[in-house]
């Protein structure tokens, strides 16, 4: 059984998908490329921004700072709330809290949004800690987001903690940080992919992912 979970937002919690879509093509826009399928933004959900536009447009440390710019007109306005709760997430997490589990949401997503995310979909009230990055970037990689949470909520590391993502960074953030992680099949990661990233466990439901937070799968 686990003591302490710790939750991705993007693609575990909701599915942000039209939302980030919109606001990068809103970015490419600035740049003259439009993408007529937003499906093939998709792999922008969960990274880091910066890192996408860089890896994905070629785009220098300069350009990937004035994209992610442009996205936030975009998104902090409008793409923020183009965004659904997944089903049987407020069950899970109203169930675990009964448990008297701890939860955290821990995202590379800016705190500013994820905050007001979590208020648009009234899930504050089962999170102990909100864990993200700073708009300048700083804590956007998934260890650190990881590191931060922790220190907040369990310093001393006495916790049996997990990660819970859908996406290769989360189980690499987790692995740096030394705690376990769940691959979550219903967001924006493949099975493989989670697999080669090294996931302690995948979960195909949030059913199942509480029967393994309890202790009840191996």
């Amino acid at each position: 059984m686990k003591d302490l979970c710790l939750f991705d937002l993007d693609g575990t919690l909701t599915d942000p998908k039209i939302g980030i879509t919109k606001s990068v093509n809103y970015a490419l826009g600035f740049f003259d490329i439009h993408e007529k399928n937003l499906d093939d933004l998709k792999k922008f959900i969960g990274p880091p921004l910066r890192d996408s536009f860089k890896e994905y447009y070629g785009f220098n440390t300069s350009e990937a700072e004035k994209a992610v710019s442009k996205y936030r007109e975009y998104f902090s306005e409008t793409g923020i709330f183009e965004n659904t709760l997944y089903s049987g997430i407020t069950e899970i997490l109203s169930r675990l809290k009964s448990e008297n589990i701890l939860l955290a949401i821990a995202t590379s997503k800016p705190i500013v949004y994820a905050e007001r995310i979590a208020d648009h979909f009234n899930l504050k009230q089962y999170f102990e800690v909100i864990a993200g990055s700073e708009f300048d970037g700083t804590r956007s990689r998934k260890s650190e987001v990881i590191e931060f949470a922790l220190n907040m909520i369990d310093p001393e590391r006495e916790k049996s903690a997990v990660m819970i993502g859908d996406r290769a960074h989360d189980i690499i953030g987790a692995k740096e940080t030394g705690v376990d992680s769940v691959g979550v099949t219903w967001g924006y990661g493949s099975r493989t992919e989670l697999i080669e990233a090294g996931a302690t466990w995948l979960a195909d439901s949030p059913d199942e992912l509480y029967s393994y937070i309890m202790g009840e799968l191996s």
